[in-house]
This record gives C-alpha cells, sequence and structure tokens, in this order.
C-alpha cells in the first residue's frame, strides 16, 4: 500500500488512518513496555554485577533523560526524513539497544543500551501522536487519542509482571528481549502502510540547546546518584554539579534568546501553565519513582519474587485503565484543578499507606495501598492536559502539548534518581542510628545473639564461629531494618510532595481568561 507524504486527513481511506496508526501504537506500545518490564530485574541486576542502588537506578533513569530529550527532537526528524524512514530507523536502533543489553559484559553496557531504548522511545511517542492528528478528522481524534492514551496506561500496568515473571524464569537478561516480538511487527506494519517522503525543511533545529540539555541531565543526575558513593564534597560530584547547573543556566539563556527555540518557556510567564507543568513533573516523579522503588521494595524488604512483585501492579494498572474514560469525562463536567487536587490528595494517601508497610505487611494489603496510589493518577491524568491546554491561546497549543509532555517525561527520570538518593541516604542514617544502640546494655540484642548462637551450636558449629556467625546475623538484621525505614521514609516523603503540589493545582484554577 503506497501512501504519500504530505496528504491531508481527506485523502485517507479509513483502512490506511488505522493501518498507520496501528503502527505506530503497537510500536509504542513496545517501548512503553520495555521502560517498566525491566523494574523488576532491578535486584537481579545488582546482585550479577555487584552494583548498589546508584547504579542500578540508571536502568530507568538512562532510559527516561534519553526520552526527554529525543521528545523534541521528533518532529524535525519527520520534517528532514519522513514518517516511514524515521520509523523504520528508531525501530532498528530500539531493537539493537535490545540486544546490546540482553548481552551486557557489565552496568556501564546496559546504560549504553537504555539509553539507545529511551531515545528510541521519546521519538515515537509524539510520533504516533502525529500520526493520529495527521490522518484523523477532527471529530474522530477523541477516539483515537483514546485508544493512545490505553496503551501508554496499559503498557506500564502489564510491564512489571511480565517483566518479573521473565525474570524469574529465564533471566533478567531475557527481560530485555521481552518487547522484541512487538517491535519487529510494528517494524514490518511501519514499512508497509506508513507514508514514505519529506516535506521541505522550514525551520532550523537548535541543536546546541539540545546539546547543554543533555549535558545538563547527564551532569546532574549522575552527580546526585553518585553523591553518596564518592562523596558529595569529592571533587567529581562538585565537578559534576557545578557543569550541571551552568549546562542548565545556558540551556535556558539560549530557549530564551534562539530563533527557533526547542521550548517556548515563555509560556511559563502564564501562572495557570506554569502551575500545571509543576503538577506534571511531580506526576512523572510520582509515578515513575514508585513503580521502580514499589518493584525493588517487595523484594528487598518483602522477600517477593519478581513476578510476585510484577504481579502486584496489575490491579493497580487495570484500575487506571477502567478510570481513564471516566476521568476523561468528568473533566468536561467539574473544573480540571479540582479533578487534579482530589486525585494528588489519593496519591498521596497511598504513599503515606505505603509508609507504614514492613517485611510484615500482607501482599494483598499492600497491593491495596497500590490501587488507592494509583486511583488518585488516574483522575490526574487527562485532567492536567486539559487544564494546562485550557490556559493558553489557541495559537499556542501546539507548543504547550509538547512542553506538558516533555515535564512530566523529565519528572519521571528526576524521580527514579531522586528516590533513590534519597532511600540510600535514609538507610544509611538509620543503619548508623541502630548500630549505635547495639551496646552490651541493650538486652534484647544480646539475647538474640545468645539465640542464634545457642542454635548454631546445636548444628555442629564451633564456639568461636557460632560467636562470629551470630555477629555476622546481628549486623545483616540491623541493615534489614535500617533499609526498611529508608523504604518508609522515602515513600513518605512522596506523599509530602503530593500534598505541596495541592498549591499550583489550586492556582491552576484561577480565573484569569487567556487572550483571544
Amino acid at each position: 500500500m503506497a501512501i504519500a507524504a504530505g496528504q491531508s486527513y481527506q485523502h485517507y481511506t479509513e483502512t490506511e488512518r488505522w493501518l498507520m496508526t496501528g503502527s505506530g501504537l503497537i510500536g509504542m506500545i513496545a517501548m512503553v513496555l520495555s521502560s517498566t518490564s525491566v523494574n523488576t530485574a532491578v535486584p537481579a541486576v545488582m546482585g550479577a554485577f555487584g552494583v548498589g542502588q546508584d547504579q542500578a537506578q540508571w536502568l530507568s533513569t538512562a532510559y527516561f533523560a534519553a526520552m526527554t530529550g529525543a521528545m523534541l527532537l521528533t518532529s524535525w526528524l519527520q520534517q528532514r526524513f519522513g514518517q516511514r524512514a524515521v520509523f523504520l530507523a528508531t525501530m532498528a536502533a530500539f531493537v539493537s539497544g535490545s540486544f546490546l543489553a540482553a548481552g551486557a559484559p557489565d552496568m556501564n553496557t546496559i546504560i549504553v543500551a537504555r539509553v539507545i531504548q529511551g531515545f528510541c522511545a521519546g521519538l515515537i511517542q509524539p510520533f504516533t501522536m502525529a500520526i493520529i492528528f495527521t490522518v484523523f478528522p477532527p471529530e474522530r481524534r477523541g477516539a483515537a487519542m483514546g485508544m493512545f492514551s490505553l496503551g501508554v496506561v496499559l503498557a506500564p500496568a502489564l510491564g512489571p509482571a511480565l517483566g518479573g515473571i521473565v525474570t524469574d524464569e529465564l533471566g533478567w537478561r531475557y527481560v530485555f528481549l521481552l518487547p522484541l516480538p512487538m517491535a519487529f511487527g510494528a517494524a514490518l506494519a511501519g514499512g508497509a502502510f506508513l507514508p514514505s517522503g519529506s516535506t521541505t525543511m522550514t525551520r532550523r533545529f537548535d541543536w546546541a540547546g539540545l546539546f547543554f540539555m543533555a549535558c545538563a541531565l547527564g551532569l546532574l543526575l549522575d552527580g546526585m546518584a553518585s553523591g553518596h558513593r564518592f562523596g558529595w564534597s569529592s571533587d567529581r560530584i562538585v565537578l559534576e554539579l557545578t557543569l550541571g547547573v551552568l549546562s542548565t543556566l545556558i540551556f535556558i539563556w539560549r530557549q530564551l534568546t534562539a530563533k527557533a527555540p526547542m521550548l517556548d518557556l515563555r509560556l511559563y510567564a502564564n501562572p495557570r501553565f506554569a502551575s500545571a507543568a509543576v503538577v506534571g513533573i511531580i506526576f512523572g516523579f510520582g509515578m515513575f519513582g514508585s513503580i521502580y522503588a514499589i518493584a525493588v521494595f517487595m523484594q528487598q524488604v518483602q522477600g517477593f519474587s519478581a513476578t510476585k512483585a510484577g504481579v502486584a501492579l496489575i490491579p493497580a494498572g487495570m484500575l487506571m485503565v477502567v478510570m481513564f474514560p471516566t476521568a476523561g469525562r468528568l473533566v468536561d463536567r467539574f473544573p480540571a484543578h479540582i479533578l487534579i487536587m482530589a486525585g494528588l490528595f489519593w496519591f498521596g494517601v497511598g504513599f503515606l499507606l505505603m509508609s507504614v508497610s514492613d517485611a510484615n505487611t500482607p501482599y494483598w494489603l499492600f497491593v491495596f495501598f497500590t490501587l488507592v496510589n494509583r486511583f488518585g493518577l488516574s483522575l490526574i491524568i487527562p485532567s492536567l492536559n486539559t487544564g494546562a491546554l485550557r490556559s493558553l491561546r489557541p495559537e499556542q497549543v501546539s507548543q504547550g502539548a509538547g512542553m506538558v509532555n516533555f515535564v512530566r517525561t523529565l519528572g519521571g527520570a528526576a524521580g527514579v534518581n531522586l528516590m533513590v538518593v534519597f532511600l540510600e541516604s535514609a538507610t544509611a542514617v538509620h543503619v548508623q542510628t541502630i548500630a549505635a544502640s547495639q551496646t552490651p546494655d541493650n538486652s534484647a540484642s544480646q539475647e538474640l545473639l545468645a539465640i542464634t548462637a545457642g542454635l548454631m551450636r546445636d548444628a555442629g558449629v564451633s564456639a568461636a564461629d557460632a560467636s562470629a556467625g551470630a555477629l555476622l546475623y546481628l549486623g545483616d538484621a540491623v541493615y534489614a531494618q535500617g533499609h526498611t525505614q529508608g523504604f518508609q521514609d522515602t515513600f513518605m516523603l512522596t506523599a509530602a510532595i503530593a500534598a505541596a503540589a495541592l498549591i499550583p493545582a489550586y492556582i491552576m484554577g484561577r480565573r484569569s481568561k487567556p487572550k483571544a
């Protein structure tokens, strides 16, 4: 089926519309699946390469950071090379990155592979939205976007469960190959049904802006992630953070002065839109950061398998699928900021409940906590987009939509990173506090040592080895308790951030009208 580029929606048949949209959707779902399925394999990867959370978190952070930058390239690439060429090249790069990650000999190789995968995902999501707005008439775009939204919500719901099953049954390397069947199918469909050819370039791309944004993201995220390991006052961390801040300032200056900026930062002069952007960052922070934290918490603290940790998120994902169209209808009847504030409330309550969880919390009770959390998210998603764009003039809507997606993805990249930074710091503080209390006057600890040593002697272990083994067991218990409290503090912090987001959400409801 030969389809030319540059046609208006009247020239496409109904079959052509859905074949083109389906090609993009399959590719997008494959990449969203890749973003979340890896989280349940994090403990296995840590064990395989002997790395800590500060390095393992790059499995998610590298993906979302690369995705953030790539989203700004999609429109220019389509104009320059055409939809079919860009789509096929992106799918080929994604498949290459998947194989590279699956066969990686070390952690650095996996991080490079995740950057490749994330970059491809950043191109495909806005690419698919552009197809929908190209081939469907205005009155049909809502239904098509419903399919798009379903894919965006459903893939993260199933990703952790599928990743957990693959990790337990086949091994963590196969998790990176999980999306490949869909990726191959998308490539075949895209080659057959997407339009070829390119359009005349009418603008230059701000490559300098992209460079400084990439430097800012990479330096700041790595500096924060490595601070605990190398020391916050070490030369490396100070240099990385300083250069990261400098790159951020240059990027902002570039966007304010360039003739064709990637981001129109002047939109943030609109208080309602700026408030929506703040909520969007917190939304990305909470959604993607919590998927990572929950999967690791259930394995490292509660001792569940990767499969059970992944399955725990399925009910919450299904709730979002059911609630999504309902919330979309509610936003037409109620002010967007009211729904966002209600969503933030339940979003925070879910984290507040998680903050009292420990190794003894029943499995299905913790699943209920995730349901409460995701109920709040399902109210935020449609309301956030609508509330943000309602505050703009018509000619600003296109740029504003891209910026809303950008800040949400940026929040996802920062969310995983900052959660791990806080988790490691909180865990270290709690472990030191608990260890300081392990003195000869601590009767509970002395009793534990005596019981443990006695059991080991009864098993035939010498008295000296039994005493050393008891001390080792006590050390493990101290770390386990500190690690649990670190996770509890992390969930509590996220609940507090959700509560703080109620302020910008309220500002969104101020009745200042955009100019006609």
